[in-house]
Protein backbone atom coordinates (compact mmCIF):
# COMPACT_ATOMS: atom_id res chain seq x y z
CA UNK A 1 0.00 0.00 0.00
CA UNK A 2 1.17 3.34 -1.38
CA UNK A 3 1.29 6.57 1.10
CA UNK A 4 -2.08 8.09 -0.69
CA UNK A 5 -3.60 4.22 -0.55
CA UNK A 6 -2.89 3.92 3.23
CA UNK A 7 -3.98 7.86 4.08
CA UNK A 8 -7.18 7.44 2.01
CA UNK A 9 -8.27 4.18 3.79
CA UNK A 10 -7.39 5.86 7.00
CA UNK A 11 -9.38 8.63 6.74
CA UNK A 12 -12.32 6.11 4.82
CA UNK A 13 -12.12 4.24 8.64
CA UNK A 14 -12.98 7.11 9.79
CA UNK A 15 -9.57 7.82 11.80
CA UNK A 16 -9.21 11.31 9.83
CA UNK A 17 -6.55 12.22 12.89
CA UNK A 18 -4.26 9.67 12.11
CA UNK A 19 -5.04 10.02 8.33
CA UNK A 20 -3.86 13.91 8.89
CA UNK A 21 -0.95 13.13 11.06
CA UNK A 22 0.40 10.67 7.96
CA UNK A 23 -0.10 13.25 5.63
CA UNK A 24 1.65 15.89 8.14
CA UNK A 25 4.61 14.07 9.05
CA UNK A 26 4.85 12.59 5.19
CA UNK A 27 5.23 16.68 3.83
CA UNK A 28 7.87 17.24 6.62
CA UNK A 29 9.45 14.32 5.23
CA UNK A 30 9.99 15.73 1.64
CA UNK A 31 10.64 19.40 3.17
CA UNK A 32 13.20 18.06 4.99
CA UNK A 33 14.64 16.04 2.27
CA UNK A 34 14.05 18.71 -0.09
CA UNK A 35 16.31 20.81 2.44
CA UNK A 36 18.96 17.98 2.53
CA UNK A 37 19.11 17.85 -0.71
CA UNK A 38 19.96 21.30 -1.38
CA UNK A 39 22.46 21.57 1.89
CA UNK A 40 23.97 18.10 0.16
CA UNK A 41 24.30 20.41 -3.07
CA UNK A 42 26.15 23.66 -1.67
CA UNK A 43 28.19 21.51 0.44
CA UNK A 44 29.24 19.53 -2.54
CA UNK A 45 30.27 22.54 -4.43
CA UNK A 46 32.25 24.10 -1.57
CA UNK A 47 34.04 20.62 -1.24
CA UNK A 48 35.28 20.53 -4.20
CA UNK A 49 35.74 24.29 -5.07
CA UNK A 50 38.17 24.42 -1.46
CA UNK A 51 39.45 21.07 -2.83
CA UNK A 52 40.83 22.51 -6.03
CA UNK A 53 42.15 25.40 -3.83
CA UNK A 54 45.92 24.41 -2.88
CA UNK A 55 46.69 25.15 0.88
CA UNK A 56 49.86 27.49 2.25
CA UNK A 57 51.29 24.36 3.99
CA UNK A 58 51.90 22.71 0.79
CA UNK A 59 50.44 19.37 2.64
CA UNK A 60 48.54 17.10 1.09
CA UNK A 61 45.51 15.16 3.53
CA UNK A 62 47.72 12.18 4.05
CA UNK A 63 50.98 14.41 4.99
CA UNK A 64 48.87 16.86 7.17
CA UNK A 65 47.39 14.11 8.84
CA UNK A 66 50.94 12.35 9.62
CA UNK A 67 52.13 15.29 10.73
CA UNK A 68 49.34 15.85 13.48
CA UNK A 69 49.41 12.29 13.87
CA UNK A 70 53.36 11.88 14.89
CA UNK A 71 53.13 15.18 17.03
CA UNK A 72 51.38 13.51 19.34
CA UNK A 73 52.68 10.63 19.44
CA UNK A 74 50.37 8.65 17.61
CA UNK A 75 53.08 6.89 15.24
CA UNK A 76 51.40 3.68 14.74
CA UNK A 77 47.76 5.27 13.94
CA UNK A 78 47.99 4.28 9.93
CA UNK A 79 46.93 6.68 7.19
CA UNK A 80 44.76 4.63 4.71
CA UNK A 81 43.02 5.47 1.40
CA UNK A 82 39.01 4.52 1.44
CA UNK A 83 36.08 5.20 -0.87
CA UNK A 84 35.87 7.81 -3.37
CA UNK A 85 32.53 9.87 -2.74
CA UNK A 86 29.82 7.74 -0.60
CA UNK A 87 32.87 6.60 2.35
CA UNK A 88 35.64 7.64 3.90
CA UNK A 89 37.13 10.38 5.95
CA UNK A 90 37.01 8.85 8.92
CA UNK A 91 39.00 7.78 12.31
CA UNK A 92 38.57 3.99 13.10
CA UNK A 93 39.54 2.99 16.99
CA UNK A 94 39.63 -0.31 16.31
CA UNK A 95 41.36 -0.58 13.54
CA UNK A 96 43.81 1.93 14.36
CA UNK A 97 43.29 4.00 10.94
CA UNK A 98 42.14 7.45 9.83
CA UNK A 99 40.59 6.68 6.17
CA UNK A 100 40.91 10.04 3.77
CA UNK A 101 38.84 9.50 0.37
CA UNK A 102 40.85 9.37 -2.86
CA UNK A 103 39.53 12.70 -3.62
CA UNK A 104 41.48 14.96 -0.75
CA UNK A 105 43.95 12.09 -0.23
CA UNK A 106 47.05 13.23 -2.39
CA UNK A 107 46.09 16.67 -2.78
CA UNK A 108 47.43 19.73 -1.36
CA UNK A 109 44.21 21.63 -1.26
CA UNK A 110 42.36 23.36 1.47
CA UNK A 111 39.59 20.31 1.83
CA UNK A 112 42.38 17.74 2.21
CA UNK A 113 43.80 19.64 4.97
CA UNK A 114 40.83 20.08 6.73
CA UNK A 115 39.54 16.49 6.45
CA UNK A 116 43.24 15.22 7.10
CA UNK A 117 44.01 17.34 10.42
CA UNK A 118 40.02 16.72 11.89
CA UNK A 119 40.08 12.71 11.56
CA UNK A 120 43.31 13.03 13.11
CA UNK A 121 42.16 15.16 15.63
CA UNK A 122 39.60 12.05 16.59
CA UNK A 123 42.61 9.89 17.18
CA UNK A 124 44.23 12.97 19.48
CA UNK A 125 40.54 13.13 21.23
CA UNK A 126 40.48 8.74 21.36
CA UNK A 127 44.31 8.90 22.88
CA UNK A 128 43.20 11.71 25.63
CA UNK A 129 40.22 9.78 26.77
CA UNK A 130 38.03 12.17 26.13
CA UNK A 131 34.58 11.14 27.78
CA UNK A 132 32.23 11.75 24.66
CA UNK A 133 34.98 10.20 22.64
CA UNK A 134 34.67 6.90 24.51
CA UNK A 135 30.92 6.81 24.35
CA UNK A 136 31.34 7.13 20.70
CA UNK A 137 33.81 4.34 20.39
CA UNK A 138 31.40 1.85 22.33
CA UNK A 139 28.08 2.58 20.85
CA UNK A 140 29.86 2.74 16.93
CA UNK A 141 28.78 -0.71 16.64
CA UNK A 142 24.71 0.32 17.45
CA UNK A 143 24.83 3.36 15.22
CA UNK A 144 26.09 1.73 12.33
CA UNK A 145 23.90 -1.08 12.29
CA UNK A 146 20.85 0.33 14.46
CA UNK A 147 18.82 1.42 11.13
CA UNK A 148 19.49 -1.72 9.42
CA UNK A 149 17.68 -4.01 11.51
CA UNK A 150 14.48 -2.61 11.49
CA UNK A 151 13.26 -3.81 8.43
CA UNK A 152 14.53 -7.48 9.41
CA UNK A 153 13.32 -7.23 12.49
CA UNK A 154 9.48 -6.24 11.33
CA UNK A 155 9.80 -9.44 8.65
CA UNK A 156 11.05 -12.06 11.63
CA UNK A 157 7.94 -10.52 13.30
CA UNK A 158 5.51 -10.73 9.96
CA UNK A 159 7.42 -14.68 9.35
CA UNK A 160 6.20 -15.41 13.15
CA UNK A 161 2.64 -13.96 12.63
CA UNK A 162 1.69 -15.76 9.79
CA UNK A 163 3.84 -19.35 10.15
CA UNK A 164 3.40 -19.78 13.80
CA UNK A 165 0.74 -17.71 15.85
CA UNK A 166 -1.91 -16.82 13.00
CA UNK A 167 -3.06 -13.88 14.32
CA UNK A 168 -4.51 -10.83 12.37
CA UNK A 169 -1.06 -8.95 12.72
CA UNK A 170 -0.41 -8.20 16.44
CA UNK A 171 2.58 -9.84 16.40
CA UNK A 172 4.26 -8.12 13.28
CA UNK A 173 2.53 -4.55 15.00
CA UNK A 174 4.67 -5.53 19.01
CA UNK A 175 7.96 -6.73 17.21
CA UNK A 176 7.84 -3.74 14.60
CA UNK A 177 7.59 -1.30 17.98
CA UNK A 178 10.36 -3.12 18.95
CA UNK A 179 12.15 -2.41 16.34
CA UNK A 180 11.45 1.37 16.63
CA UNK A 181 12.53 1.45 19.82
CA UNK A 182 16.12 0.28 18.75
CA UNK A 183 15.77 2.55 15.98
CA UNK A 184 15.38 5.69 18.29
CA UNK A 185 18.17 4.37 20.30
CA UNK A 186 20.11 5.03 17.57
CA UNK A 187 18.97 8.21 16.74
CA UNK A 188 19.74 9.76 20.27
CA UNK A 189 23.11 7.99 20.35
CA UNK A 190 24.10 9.79 17.10
CA UNK A 191 23.92 12.79 18.98
CA UNK A 192 27.05 12.06 20.88
CA UNK A 193 28.69 11.54 17.03
CA UNK A 194 27.99 15.15 16.32
CA UNK A 195 29.50 16.54 19.60
CA UNK A 196 32.65 15.05 18.83
CA UNK A 197 33.08 15.69 15.05
CA UNK A 198 32.50 19.15 16.76
CA UNK A 199 34.99 18.78 19.33
CA UNK A 200 37.26 17.07 17.16
CA UNK A 201 36.75 20.41 14.42
CA UNK A 202 37.77 22.59 17.25
CA UNK A 203 40.57 20.84 17.84
CA UNK A 204 41.41 21.06 14.01
CA UNK A 205 41.90 24.90 14.52
CA UNK A 206 43.75 24.71 17.16
CA UNK A 207 46.51 22.14 15.49
CA UNK A 208 46.38 24.67 12.52
CA UNK A 209 47.62 27.82 14.36
CA UNK A 210 50.12 25.96 16.64
CA UNK A 211 51.75 24.13 13.90
CA UNK A 212 51.07 27.21 11.00
CA UNK A 213 49.06 24.68 9.38
CA UNK A 214 46.98 27.53 7.61
CA UNK A 215 46.66 30.60 7.32
CA UNK A 216 43.47 32.72 9.53
CA UNK A 217 41.86 32.94 5.70
CA UNK A 218 42.23 29.07 5.02
CA UNK A 219 40.99 28.71 8.62
CA UNK A 220 37.33 30.62 7.85
CA UNK A 221 37.19 28.39 5.06
CA UNK A 222 37.63 25.57 6.87
CA UNK A 223 34.53 26.54 9.20
CA UNK A 224 32.45 27.10 6.06
CA UNK A 225 32.95 23.34 5.41
CA UNK A 226 32.47 21.88 8.45
CA UNK A 227 29.34 24.07 9.29
CA UNK A 228 28.20 22.76 6.33
CA UNK A 229 28.77 19.37 7.00
CA UNK A 230 27.23 19.76 10.59
CA UNK A 231 23.67 21.05 9.07
CA UNK A 232 23.59 18.15 7.02
CA UNK A 233 24.16 15.48 9.59
CA UNK A 234 21.40 17.38 11.70
CA UNK A 235 19.13 17.44 8.74
CA UNK A 236 19.66 13.77 8.61
CA UNK A 237 19.03 13.02 12.24
CA UNK A 238 15.35 15.20 11.98
CA UNK A 239 15.03 13.18 8.72
CA UNK A 240 15.60 10.11 10.79
CA UNK A 241 13.19 11.43 13.44
CA UNK A 242 10.78 11.74 10.89
CA UNK A 243 10.59 8.54 9.81
CA UNK A 244 10.61 7.20 13.11
CA UNK A 245 7.29 9.05 13.60
CA UNK A 246 6.17 7.58 9.81
CA UNK A 247 6.88 4.69 11.02
CA UNK A 248 4.77 4.65 14.41
CA UNK A 249 1.99 6.17 12.77
CA UNK A 250 2.00 2.83 10.06
CA UNK A 251 2.12 0.36 13.54
CA UNK A 252 -0.81 2.92 14.86
CA UNK A 253 -2.76 2.58 11.47
CA UNK A 254 -1.96 -1.02 11.53
CA UNK A 255 -3.01 -1.97 15.03
CA UNK A 256 -6.57 0.02 14.23
CA UNK A 257 -6.82 -1.66 11.25
CA UNK A 258 -7.17 -5.03 12.70
CA UNK A 259 -9.29 -3.75 15.64
CA UNK A 260 -11.65 -2.89 13.02
CA UNK A 261 -11.00 -6.53 11.35
CA UNK A 262 -11.69 -8.16 14.60
CA UNK A 263 -14.55 -6.28 15.50
CA UNK A 264 -15.84 -6.76 11.82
Amino acid sequence: MNFWEELLNEVGNGNAMLGLSILAVGALILLIALFSGTVSIVLGIKYFKFNRRENSAGLTGAEAARKVLDANGLEHIKVKTVGSLMFGNSYSHYFKKVRLRRLTRHKKSVTSLAMGVQKAALAILDKEGDPDMKKRIRLVPLISFGPLAFIPIVLVGALLDFFVFHTDGWVTIAVAALGLLFYLMTFVLSLMTLKTEKKAQERAYQLLRENEMATEEEIEDIRKIFRLYNIQYVNDMILSALEILYYVLQIAAAASDSSNGSRN
